[in-house]
């Protein structure tokens, strides 16, 4: 598996740092994980480990938290349901 596993219209919009940081709170949840964004808001009150750790990783890059919580296949497959773009690196 790649680096993206971005849908092709999802992979066609950038976010930058600055527009992904703006989204961290309850109301309005984006998290970055291996360059691809997802606005987890939806998912807050269906997370099996619970909201608090999506808000707490919102606006932020969660790659190392989510490797580390060693989800399964299942939630990396769900996870596509919630990709909106990736992250623009070019700042």
């Amino acid at each position: 598996m790649g680096n993206s596993q971005a849908t092709p219209a999802a992979a066609a919009t950038k976010y930058k740092w600055d527009e992904i940081k703006k989204h961290n709170t309850k109301a309005d949840a984006w998290i970055v994980v291996r360059k691809n964004v997802y606005n987890v808001t939806k998912f807050l009150g269906e997370h099996p480990g619970g909201p608090d750790i999506l808000i707490e990783n919102s606006g932020k890059d969660a790659s190392q938290n989510h490797t580390e919580a060693n989800h399964s296949q299942d939630a990396v497959e769900m996870m596509k349901d919630f990709l909106i773009g990736v992250l623009d690196e070019v700042q």
